[in-house]
């Protein structure tokens, strides 16, 4: 009896043994199979201005979709800037990058959102002096129900959509009433530039990497009523990982002048640059669609404009900032985190904000 043990253990080592040694075989057949990914197409509309012209290389980098991902860039601008998105593209061409595929550069929005997997709606029509604000928000809605209509019908099915152009959440909104056919889940608005300035803020105060702060949140409008919320933020510290308040112990200046400090960035930038925030948009607008199809970091959240589904007491039918983890090219709302009374009266006013803006946007339709 012992011997048939003994035998059959000495069976069960060697099936195991060939077992790991076909996987082994097979594991190292694979890798002589270098099997190229198709090419993301990526399209950028204002792609001569600023924001967009800083964009471009960022995606041809690599930077928004990982260094693997070969793209084709479509970009998009209006017939007097056709000279000037010509030259960008020979730039691009110029530069040689290794995971650019291809270049469309062109004036009309249909050859522009012809099959694109990704599209990010960067031209919008800005606010000029003496303009009151419903002359710029009909422009654009009448800018965003065009494009809207372009992508429902020439883009790549489940096409994922993020407008940074201002008022993005508006401007997303529209794009959805005008585009059906793609998911609601698909049209985002950009506010991890609002995120990633809050992070930038703690992160100075502490003296710390801006790596170091994680799950800061952005609620609302990407505008001056934003609610940038450290509640549930954390930083790693020498002694470990602690609440953001425990660690700038200064409630009165977390309360005050960090909210103020990020919803007022952007002017901040506009008056020391004369223009406009340009790289760092840019950059968060590869944040932005990085985390949303490659996923986010374990035990991280993000802040993204997405459609409110009635997520902690904020009306369905707004684009809303609400935290949000990403994984495998889908996003979901961060449930169950506790909201104070100061949290709740700074997330509610900007919800009014944005129905406000949503009645205005509507009344341009008529």
């Amino acid at each position: 009896m012992e011997y048939f043990y003994i035998v059959l253990f000495q069976k069960i080592l060697v099936v195991l043994f060939c077992v790991a040694l076909f996987w082994k075989i097979i594991r190292h057949m694979w890798s002589f199979l270098d099997i190229p990914k198709e090419p993301c197409r990526v399209l950028v509309t204002g792609a001569t201005g600023q924001i967009g012209y800083a964009l471009v290389p960022m995606i041809a980098r690599g930077i928004m979709l990982g260094p693997d991902q070969p793209v084709i860039l479509h970009m998009l601008d209006i017939e007097p800037a056709a000279e000037a998105l010509n030259g960008v593209k020979m730039e691009l061409i110029d530069a040689a990058f290794p995971l650019l595929k291809g270049v469309v550069a062109t004036t009309d929005v249909v050859e522009a959102c012809k099959d694109v997997n990704i599209a990010v709606m960067v031209g919008g029509f800005p606010r000029k002096e003496g303009m009151e604000r419903k002359d710029v928000m009909s422009k654009n809605v009448s800018i965003y129900k065009a494009q809207a209509s372009a992508l429902e019908k020439h883009a790549a099915p489940n096409c994922k959509v993020l407008v940074v152009a201002n008022p993005a959440n508006t401007n997303a909104l529209i794009l959805k009433e005008f585009a059906p056919s793609i998911p609601a889940k698909n049209i985002t608005c950009l506010t991890r530039l609002d995120h990633n300035r809050a992070m930038g803020q703690i992160s100075e105060r502490l003296k710390v990497h801006v790596s170091d702060v994680k799950n800061v949140i952005i609620w609302g409008n990407h505008s001056s009523t934003q609610y940038p919320d450290v509640n549930h933020a954390t930083v790693t510290t020498s002694k470990g990982e602690k609440p953001v308040r425990e660690a700038v112990a200064d409630d009165n200046w977390l309360n005050t002048e960090f909210i103020t400090t990020v919803q007022q960035r952007g002017a901040a930038i506009i008056k020391a640059r004369k223009l406009s925030s340009a790289l760092s948009a840019a950059s968060s607008a590869c944040d932005h669609i990085r985390d949303w199809v490659l996923g986010t970091p374990k035990g991280t959240w993000v802040s993204m404009g997405v459609y409110s589904d009635g997520s902690y007491g904020i009306p369905e039918g707004l684009i809303y900032s609400f935290p949000v983890t990403c994984e495998k090219g889908e996003w979901s709302i961060v449930k169950g985190l506790k909201v104070d009374e100061f949290s709740r009266a700074k997330m509610d006013a900007t919800a009014e904000e944005l129905a406000e803006e949503k009645t205005l946007a509507y009344s341009c339709l008529n």
